[in-house]
């Protein structure tokens, strides 16, 4: 049998037109497309447009060459660059455009906001295509590490000391440069070198300090000041927490957010908010897991007459439903404002904590936990037995009714099925272990790209393939 030997130096011709260098069918010409579906006026694309100066590259074809690059797994702008010179579908995508590496940096440094906005437009073309219902939305988050190391995340009092330790040194540099001009020998090159880094060091670490202050911060690190520290399977890192909403249809994500809080208390209502937003309609219903069990957050959520289905702690613990003396087998009197216990005694409403954001309620005399049978057991208290009420109980105990229902255990068990599956391809397909920029403003622009391409990913699958998917698109530029 003939084996087949590469030909190195075999004459061939490339296609006379860079349009020819790929296939109808090459993925590369849906990212192509879906640019330039995008509302360039929404996006403001061409607002730093430079009207003196070298010309600059044209904005969309930067914003592709990004875009394409995320779903590769390419984000450095060196292997952006090299692409640019050795990758036919990446020359086809800019028409052979050559920009460095310093270019698409800066083009993803000085457009955070219009990055910040793909996947927003995204979302609306796949509105348009009927990709997404918008009727029941998923809510979920993850921990993505930032471009900085836990290391560099210090107390007031940390960056206190190191800042002296920094001023120390400035004048000992000091010292020694008039050392060597008394003796006249030496040289000061070096000395001076140093002397303008620890003077950079100074400034830096004073305007940490007062960022600090202002911001009422106990901790700040260094190298991004606005990434948090949080704890993950992988151990303690700092970075970011990522937040995205799926809708149910295909589960496609509709909105993305980059916030610097290390859990998800606090994120529900703004991150459905969101989204609401982006469909131009209210969802019928929102689900997220135990990690966004904050009632009065819920709340708000609710109050748009949006259905909630989110587990309390407890059912995602899977507990007991039920305990000898629980909270539940306590009768709630809502006209008299007291509770009843299994043995008839009552539990006098006793105050309201405003730093818990709860009611009290106590047995009336301690004599009456004293002489029943079950003290000891119901509780060893010597004030007799306690019960806490939420301000929001009533809602608390709806929320958990209704995601023990059969409708609410099955929207719960499809939000498993959608809500992880971007994260992993995200994480896993495009390789991301971190981000590779610095600021809030920053990781949402790039976070948006990423989520921007899973949907393009998705989209292709559910338009059965590149060729049907194109023509949807151009029909909504016409």
């Amino acid at each position: 049998m003939a084996i087949k030997t590469p030909e190195r130096y075999q004459f061939t011709v490339l296609p006379s037109s860079i349009d020819d260098y790929v296939s109808a069918e090459d993925p590369v010409r849906v990212y192509d497309a879906m640019i330039d579906a995008m509302d360039s006026t929404e996006l403001r694309l061409f607002e730093k447009w430079n009207k003196a100066g070298n010309s600059p590259y044209d904005p969309k074809s930067m914003l592709k060459l990004l875009v394409y690059g995320y779903s590769y797994g390419w984000r450095s702008s060196r292997k952006l660059e090299r692409a640019l010179h050795h990758n036919l579908s990446f020359i086809w995508l800019v028409g052979g455009l050559k920009p460095d590496h310093k270019t698409i940096a800066n083009f993803r440094k000085n457009n955070k906001d219009v990055l910040k906005k793909v996947l927003k437009q995204c979302a609306h073309i796949c509105l348009e295509l009927d990709l997404i219902a918008g009727n029941c939305l998923f809510v979920d988050g993850t921990k993505i590490r930032g471009a900085a190391s836990i290391n560099q995340t210090k107390s007031k009092a940390k960056w206190q000391k190191k800042l002296a330790e920094v001023d120390k040194r400035i004048e000992d540099l000091l010292a020694e440069c008039e050392g060597i001009d008394a003796r006249e020998t030496g040289s000061l090159v070096s000395i001076d070198k140093e002397l303008q880094d620890q003077k950079k060091l100074q400034s830096k670490i004073s305007s940490l300090l007062d960022r600090m202050e202002t911001e009422d911060r106990s901790k700040m690190n260094g190298t991004d000041p606005e990434c948090i520290n949080f704890r993950g399977r992988q151990g303690s890192h700092a970075g970011y927490n990522a937040q995205i909403v799926v809708d149910e249809k295909n589960g496609l994500i509709v909105s993305a957010e980059v916030v610097a809080e290390s859990n998800d208390t606090s994120q529900f209502s703004n991150q459905i908010s969101q989204a609401v937003e982006v469909l131009g309609k209210p969802c019928a219903i929102a689900s997220g897991d135990a990690g966004y069990a904050n009632i009065d957050n819920i709340k708000e959520t609710v109050d748009k007459e949006i259905d909630v289905i989110v587990p309390s702690q407890k059912q995602s613990l899977h507990r007991p439903k039920e305990e000898p003396f629980g909270k539940g087998k306590f009768q709630y009197d809502a006209d008299k404002n007291q509770y009843i216990c299994p043995e008839g005694k009552i539990l006098r409403y006793s105050h309201y904590s405003k730093t818990k954001g709860h009611y009290l309620y106590r047995m009336r005399t301690p004599s009456d936990c004293h002489q029943c049978t079950n003290f000891g057991i119901c509780t060893k208290a010597q004030r007799g037995r306690a019960i806490i009420r939420l301000r929001n109980e009533a809602l608390k105990e709806d929320l958990e009714a209704r995601y023990e229902s059969e409708q609410g255990q099955s929207i719960y068990k499809k939000r498993k099925e959608k809500v992880e599956l971007p994260f992993g391809h995200i994480k896993r397909n495009l390789g991301v272990g971190g981000f590779l920029v610095k600021g809030l403003a920053a990781v949402n622009g790039e976070f948006s790209i990423m989520g921007s391409c899973f949907n393009i990913a998705r989209m292709i699958t559910l338009k059965g393939g590149v060729k049907p998917l194109i023509n949807q698109l151009a029909a909504l530029q016409t």
